[in-house]
């Protein structure tokens, strides 16, 4: 089966052989009608029956001559030097997204274009609100909390950077809660890393501290000097512009007093 899906600014031909694995792709991305080869930003090969159920997020990558791998025990992706044209093999569904957003994370990485952040993000007054922060830390549950404002992500927030703005756009690489927010793309606003607390507390930090409290929140897989240098020029123009708090939350909606 082959369709067409756009996540951020990036039109992508899907050529599926797998029905099952389909139908779960036209459910969850925004599948648009046909477009000429030459508005195409990349083709993707998508096959099943690869490799064992998930393991764990440790993922090997392997580099040669012309072609990137990505392979973890339930996936194996495939890219060529150009990041025009990629195969995914995977075992299931939940394979098939982590392998989507390991590939859309290093393709947007290296044309410069943005970051996948782990997060959730919210529209309040017209413009995005990331919630940031380990495993555990409540990315989610800020999400959850949040509503009705509108959800953008609640797990992979996709940022556009460049040193005029920043940008974020509706995320279909979500956990818990689908986004729901009618608007493709929204300014940032501000970046909370998060902490669950008794009591209410927002800290502004250094551009320094929050870029270094940033480096583990982008999903990259490091394996050049040159695309790790590109990972670090985008979160320079990202804390440049916009300001990064820690938030100290209690588990109900009131943390919004400090970010409204």
């Amino acid at each position: 089966m082959n369709f067409y899906i756009n996540i951020g600014q990036h039109l992508m031909l899907i050529k599926c052989c797998s029905s099952n694995l389909a139908k779960g792709l036209i459910k969850n991305f925004n599948v648009i009608g046909k477009y000429n080869n030459d508005e195409l930003d990349l083709s993707i090969n998508i096959y099943e029956g690869y490799g064992v159920p998930f393991l764990d997020y440790k993922v090997e990558v392997i580099r040669s001559k012309d072609k990137l791998f990505y392979k973890r025990a339930d996936y194996l992706v495939e890219i060529d030097a150009e990041f025009k044209n990629a195969t995914i093999k995977v075992h299931n569904d939940l394979a098939l997204k982590h392998a989507l957003m390991n590939l859309y994370s290093s393709f947007i990485v290296h044309h410069k274009w943005g970051l996948l952040i782990h997060s959730s993000c919210v529209k309040e007054n017209g413009t995005a609100h990331i919630f940031s922060g380990h495993s555990g830390a409540g990315k989610s549950t800020a999400a959850r909390l949040s509503q009705p404002r509108e959800l953008l992500s609640d797990e992979a927030t996709i940022v556009k950077i460049t040193s005029e703005e920043v940008l974020v756009f509706n995320s279909p690489f979500n956990s818990e809660l689908d986004s729901n927010c009618k608007d493709s793309s929204l300014p940032l606003s501000s970046i909370q890393l998060l902490h669950q607390s008794l009591q209410n507390k927002r800290i502004k930090l250094k551009k320094a501290d929050g870029l270094l409290h940033l480096l583990d929140k982008v999903f990259f897989w490091e394996y050049s000097d040159v695309e790790t240098r590109k990972v670090l020029d985008l979160l320079k123009y990202l804390v440049q512009t916009v300001p990064i708090y820690e938030l100290h939350f209690q588990k109900n909606d009131t943390f919004w007093e400090l970010i409204s």
